[in-house]
């Protein structure tokens, strides 16, 4: 049982945000762009990064709390956070779907 916890890290790499690497993604050189300008992508760009950062260690706490080098305390903390950041994502990306659809119905 115990070797089959000890596996459990392996399922990070099939996770689709182990594989995200903000150096390695071609979306990171407008971000950077972006940020230089200090504009409203700027602040997008940070706000998602920010996200990806805090389920990336939701996801790397839960692993510990798993092998035991995390208290129960400091896994459940990170899964909430990344849960609230899921949320405002959600809710975030809602708005500029609604955003979107006023726009196109417009009369020109």
């Amino acid at each position: 049982m115990i070797n089959n916890v000890n596996s459990v890290s392996s399922l990070s790499m099939t996770r689709g945000l182990a594989g995200i690497e903000p150096e390695n993604s071609t979306a990171s050189s407008a971000a950077e762009s972006a940020a230089n300008d200090g504009g409203f992508a700027a602040v997008l760009s940070n706000v998602a990064k920010g996200a990806v950062n805090t389920l990336k260690n939701a996801e790397s706490m839960s692993f510990a709390g798993i092998k035991g080098t995390a208290t129960t305390r400091e896994v459940v903390d990170a899964v909430m956070q990344a849960q609230q950041t899921l949320q405002t994502a959600i809710a975030l990306r809602d708005k500029v779907v609604s955003a979107f659809l006023e726009v196109t119905k417009m009369q020109m």
